[in-house]
């Protein structure tokens, strides 16, 4: 579907932007592929490595509307990835956390309608379940306005939805390049912040397969989430320090003992596929039916039990410490 087609991609020069580039450019021949993002060193540092005729570089900030609607120009599809994201830094840094995270999605939004963008996937985050930090709260109202777009484009074509999932193996500020640094230190002991902690795994190429097929699943206003494995933090130890002693550090700040990815007050919204779930809307749009059992694949699925939480604790998939080196080696982590 994205043979001959421009898209773009918000945040384009992060860790996902470039894996997502890599894999357009290996599988499809498309007529642009537009990144966008205010850095200039990291675009001038992508264009060294793609640089294809489709290729197009754009320098803005989606905090800046105007920009952003110049950009969308016969664009059709949309992936909105720029976003503030360091926890700590959104608490100190309240405002500036919400002109990104939060008018920003407002200016993606008013840039496709605009512009008649066929669809425009965002991605979310496990911290926008419940959440307990800045940063979580505006990855939930970055969701609700996405959701909410499908009723504000009325007649029109454009299609949003979203996209949760959790940790990014090895991508940056995660704990495995951390792990492997301080064994590299040689250091005799590792910091742990708590025992019974547990993460969910996803590799960065298998986050852009979810996020290209769902391209071809949405009829809009849904989030998806992908069934993936969870690891135990102390597993994750034994797997690449199986000789050093655990410092217990304690939870820090604005972190979860488990990452949440469908929580339990919206599971009367939830739809549990064979592969992954979807968090259909609550609200219902105008002239169109809220009906999401069977996606626009063919693919069926059904609600989940009243209650029902999937979250990285209660996961029936986890990953010993013997899969958890195989699966990063095979990653090249």
């Amino acid at each position: 579907m994205f043979n001959n087609k421009s898209i773009l991609i918000t945040g384009g020069t992060g860790s996902f932007g470039r894996m997502y580039t890599r894999t357009i450019l290996e599988r499809y021949k498309p007529k642009r592929l537009i990144i966008f993002s205010r850095d200039e060193l990291k675009q001038y540092e992508m264009q060294q490595e793609f640089n294809e005729p489709c290729m197009r570089y754009f320098i803005g900030d989606v905090r800046d509307g105007d920009r952003l609607k110049q950009a969308f120009r016969d664009v059709d599809f949309v992936i909105h990835a720029a976003a503030l994201k360091q926890v700590p830094a959104a608490e100190y840094n309240p405002m500036e956390c919400i002109k990104t995270n939060i008018h920003g999605a407002e200016n993606v939004i008013k840039a496709a309608i605009e512009n008649g963008v066929e669809k425009v996937i965002a991605l979310s985050t496990d911290k926008a379940a419940n959440p307990i930090n800045l940063y979580g709260a505006t990855k939930l109202a970055s969701d609700k306005l996405f959701v909410a777009a499908n009723n504000i484009v009325g007649e029109g074509r454009t299609r949003f939805s979203a996209v949760r999932y959790g940790n990014v193996v090895g991508s940056r500020g995660s704990v495995v390049p951390l792990f492997k640094a301080i064994v590299a230190r040689g250091e005799t002991c590792l910091p742990i912040t708590h025992e019974e902690m547990t993460r969910f795994w996803i590799s960065l190429q298998d986050g852009v397969d979810f996020v290209l097929k769902n391209f071809s699943r949405m009829q809009g206003g849904e989030i998806f989430v992908p069934k993936i494995p969870s690891v135990c933090i102390t597993d994750l130890a034994k797997a690449y320090a199986p000789n050093l002693e655990h410092k217990i550090i304690g939870i820090r700040p604005g972190e979860k003992m488990h990452e949440i990815m469908c929580p339990a007050d919206d599971s009367h919204h939830t739809i549990e596929f064979e592969d992954h779930f979807v968090i259909t809307p609550s609200i219902s749009f105008f002239g169109r039916s809220n009906e999401y059992s069977v996606n626009m694949l063919g693919e069926q699925g059904q609600l989940v039990e009243l209650g029902y939480e999937y979250h990285s604790g209660n996961n029936p998939h986890f990953l010993s410490p013997d899969e958890i080196l195989a699966l990063d080696e095979s990653l090249g982590l």
